[in-house]
């Protein structure tokens, strides 16, 4: 019988739990990140993923932002309201994921024992990019997701965390519903009457 990680099964259904209120638009989703990305500190730390390992600090920091942001980030304070990504953001993140995932890459690879650090690094910062774009409600964040959860998989199976692997897969399917039910939401939004 396989032996279970019960630190890493825990963060597993907070991840789902919290992916699927995400798709839900559940502001509970932001507290049960916070209480998955704490268990995924400890779990990277053990794997030497150093870079994914530092994305929980930030995840728990923009966990709160964006709860925060949800509740009161729309017009007059109110509740925010899902929106497509600006198109101008479309030239600027690109290169910020590139730049991030070079410079952090070259850092791991020169100062630490790293197991992967440019593949850590380049995840790590589309992750940034991708949950920053989650707590600003627009659409797409769910489409980088789903590009970063494919090849998540790969990292977690290569590093013998199989749960991980297969909470990616799961977060994988969530994203593809996740922008579908936003889609859905913003352009629904947009059919209202104005005023």
């Amino acid at each position: 019988m396989p032996h279970i990680d019960w630190l890493e099964a825990t963060a597993v259904v907070f991840g789902i739990v919290s992916v699927w209120l995400s798709v839900k638009e559940n502001i509970w989703s932001w507290p049960t990140a916070i209480v998955n990305v704490s268990l995924y500190f400890v779990i990277f730390l053990r794997q030497r993923l150093y870079a994914d390992m530092g994305l929980q600090v930030f995840y728990a920091l923009i966990s709160a932002y964006g709860w925060y942001h949800w509740l009161f980030g729309g017009a007059q304070h109110s509740m925010l309201k899902v929106s497509r990504t600006p198109r101008g953001f479309w030239i600027g993140l690109p290169l910020l994921w590139a730049a991030g995932a070079v410079g952090l890459g070259t850092f791991l690879r020169q100062h630490t024992n790293a197991a992967l650090p440019y593949m850590d690094s380049a995840l790590t910062t589309g992750s940034l990019i991708a949950q920053w774009m989650m707590t600003r409600k627009y659409v797409e964040n769910w489409a980088v997701w789903m590009l970063l959860d494919v090849a998540y998989v790969g990292v977690f199976i290569n590093r013998g965390l199989a749960l991980t692997a297969f909470l990616y897969g799961v977060f994988l399917m969530l994203a593809a519903r996740g922008f579908l039910e936003w889609k859905r939401s913003w352009e629904a939004e947009r059919a209202l009457p104005a005023g």
